[in-house]
């Protein structure tokens, strides 16, 4: 049975929580117990009816002000699938929450609130799910009984985010009227909306193609850890841990070590303690090479045939998540690219993206929480990269402060 990931965004109150509680309240992935306690909840803030969102919303100040704060993660299946749900806030001063959830995501579900259409967190997630590559967008008209189930509002706000998706070149997109609240269109397709003839949300999620996310061709490792037993019995043994990013990997295969660019053949894959002959992408495990090279943590083994680029000058699409401090030309962070980290500086910034027109504003001269930007920078030591659109685990990198130690930017490479 494989696995999805799939991120819910959106406005503040658009029914992110609450779908999702829905999901699991109609797939019968909740518990006796977590029902009581969540019928208790419901009881204490005077809701009425069961509030689903609770699922999810497990922080008390979340629960406090009705608002999603945090990332939130849950693990359900059915007979088809195994799901993970990542609930992203939908707050602007928490769009940075959302970039994180999304990093590993296979689907985005972008809710949008039938009362009020496209709005300015809607085009913010779209893009962030653009330039994030998520290959699969499913687009949930909430709160449909809020609006008499109307076909004729649905349709407008089909459209207009249909035009939103072509400027960013969103190509798997499919749009769903649902009520998370009563249930239509979530698991079981709505009796209120016979005009409908689509999909449930269920549907889509259970037969939509998963693989899509893995890249199988580029052969990248990153090195994590070095095993150096030297005991009596593996006195020779040189191990190299990690998880294969991409690609696969084959015993007796000519590989590159990167950025030293010394080479040697693959003498033995370990997984799981057992010598396998081949080994691919998202597997962890052992790879011994019939050299001995200097290899450390931050290092990567790519097959001879299939090299990265490995330069010291990077251009990177930026989502800016520091809330105190702005982006500027000339400053310095630490970029963590993989297992690998080193200093770098910012040489400049081509542009940034204005979220309502989607135009590219040039001449900027910071970045602030929450901007998107197109930017070069330039390393201490030569990164082995691929484009981000090519390959999503070897093209991403983050950018660390210094002295805080704290994560302000998420990088796309490009």
């Amino acid at each position: 049975m494989d696995l999805l990931r799939f991120i819910t965004a959106g406005s503040v109150d658009d029914g992110k929580s609450t779908l999702i509680g829905r999901l699991l309240f109609d797939t019968k992935n909740i518990l006796a117990d977590q029902m009581e306690a969540i019928e208790r909840a419901s009881k204490t803030r005077n809701a009425g009816e069961i509030d689903l969102a609770l699922l999810t919303d497990g922080l008390r100040s979340e629960r406090e002000q009705g608002i999603t704060i945090d990332v939130a993660y849950k693990y359900f299946q059915t007979p088809n699938r195994k799901f993970i749900s990542i609930d992203a806030p939908g707050h602007i001063q928490y769009t940075r929450n959302m970039v994180t959830g999304a990093s590993n995501a296979d689907l985005a579900i972008i809710l949008v609130d039938a009362r009020h259409g496209v709005v300015e967190q809607t085009r913010r997630h779209s893009l962030i799910a653009s330039l994030l590559g998520i290959p699969h967008v499913v687009v949930a008209i909430n709160k449909m009984d809020l609006i008499d189930y109307s076909e004729d509002k649905f349709l407008s706000i089909a459209q207009a985010y249909t035009d939103l998706a072509t400027k960013l070149n969103i190509k798997n997109l499919t749009i769903i009227p649902v009520s998370a609240l009563n249930g239509d269109n979530i698991v079981d397709r709505s009796t209120a909306m016979s005009w409908y003839t689509g999909e449930t949300m269920l549907s889509v999620l259970e037969n939509v193609d998963a693989r899509e996310t893995t890249n199988l061709t580029d052969g990248r490792f990153s090195v994590q850890y070095v095993i150096r037993p030297q005991t009596d019995e593996l006195h020779d043994y040189r191990g190299y841990a990690g998880r294969i990013q991409s690609g696969a990997f084959r015993k007796g295969e000519t590989v590159a070590v990167l950025p030293s660019e010394r080479y040697s053949k693959i003498a033995r894959i370990e997984l799981g303690g057992q010598e396998v002959e081949e080994a691919y992408a998202p597997q962890s495990v052992t790879i011994l090479l019939e050299d001995n090279i200097d290899i450390s943590r931050g290092d990567m083994l790519v097959p001879t045939e299939n090299l990265p680029t490995l330069s010291q000058d990077l251009e990177a699409l930026v989502c800016w998540m520091d809330d105190r401090k702005e982006l500027k030309v000339g400053s310095k962070y630490t970029l963590q690219h993989g297992t690998s980290r080193t200093r770098c500086s910012i040489r400049s910034i081509e542009y940034r993206v204005d979220i309502n027109t989607y135009e590219q504003l040039e001449e900027v001269e910071s970045l602030k929480l929450n901007d998107i930007a197109r930017i070069v920078l330039r390393t201490a030591q030569p990164i082995a990269y691929d484009s981000y659109q090519t390959n999503r685990t070897n093209g991403g990198a983050i950018l660390i402060d210094e002295t805080s130690n704290v994560t302000v930017g998420a990088c796309m490479i490009e």
